[in-house]
């Protein structure tokens, strides 16, 4: 049991909201929704009843929840008995997120915890533009970010990371999720239902461009704000598709929606990390060792 896990419980228990509970930790939702279950495995007790419209604590998890406040706040007392003294040796690394990391930013938080206790990682969630900005001022030291053009950010360096594969979300009863996999063309006809262009840039000119090299425009669907939203409007069974990257849906527990690969190569967006070029610290070597083992894989 670690202490992230109670933060997140608890987070989820007074928002009652995966998506408002990621959002206050500042972390992916997929993240919160890993080391919720896995407090749940190693309780052996559900503390959640989760449907694609609402959260609920069980009763397992409203007898639980006092307890986990308990255990956060001596904690927060523990660390403050102490503060002073470790106040001048804390060092925070201030890294930028984006969705969809799935397991790989849990690797790299615990690998910090074990080489570099003495540094605490703040995670900022920001949209892109102000993510590079920031790191580009030194307000962040480092951001995640997808298919990154180098020309448009002078004086920031990218790292390789690695490729995120994305998938076809669509309605579990068509009939398109029979299949193992589906081709692009197979949903020329229905409709994509998709977030705005200024919110994610990459991912949807990357779905635009894809569809108009198979041979058609996309069907447009009503937008919706969040992932989750779209998801729960597939859910309803009415025929539209979106796509999501593969950890997050390794995530999902939606029974009314199917998740299918692409045919045909696929599609996928690389990610990188930005950091201000000649940088050079204990916290960014440790992150360009991390990445480098991830593009080696």
């Amino acid at each position: 049991m670690e202490l992230r896990q109670l933060r997140y419980f608890v987070t989820v228990a007074e928002e009652l909201h995966f998506g408002r509970a990621a959002e206050r930790l500042h972390i992916a939702q997929p993240a919160v929704s890993q080391q919720v279950r896995r407090l749940e495995r190693e309780l052996k007790v559900q503390l959640l009843d989760r449907s694609p419209r609402r959260v609920r604590l069980t009763e397992a998890g409203q007898r639980f929840l006092p307890a986990a406040r308990g255990v956060l706040i001596a904690a927060d007392q523990a660390r403050a008995s102490v503060a002073d003294l470790a106040g001048a040796r804390a060092e925070v690394f201030r890294l930028g997120t984006v969705t969809g990391l799935g397991t790989r930013l849990d690797a790299i938080l615990d690998a910090f915890a074990e080489r570099l206790p003495q540094v605490r990682i703040e995670l900022v969630t920001l949209p892109v533009r102000e993510r590079l900005a920031q790191v580009a001022d030194g307000r962040l030291d480092a951001a995640f970010v997808r298919a990154p053009a180098a020309e448009d950010s002078p004086g920031l360096a990218y790292l390789r990371a690695w490729d995120d594969p994305l998938v076809a979300a669509l309605p579990a009863r068509h009939p398109l999720a029979a299949h193992e996999t589906v081709h692009l063309t197979d949903l020329a006809s229905v409709p994509l239902r998709m977030t705005e262009r200024r919110n994610h840039p990459a991912l949807v000119d990357l779905v635009l461009m894809s569809c108009r090299r198979a041979g058609f425009e996309p069907v447009p669907a009503p937008t919706a704000a969040t992932l989750q939203d779209n998801l729960a409007a597939i859910g309803t069974a009415t025929a539209m598709w979106t796509v999501i990257y593969a950890a997050n849906a390794d995530q999902v527990h939606n029974p009314r929606v199917a998740f299918r690969p692409f045919a045909d190569g696929g599609l996928s967006l690389p990610i990188a990390v930005a950091l201000r070029a000649g940088t050079d610290s204990p916290s960014s070597e440790l992150l360009r060792d991390l990445l480098a083992k991830e593009a080696a894989r």
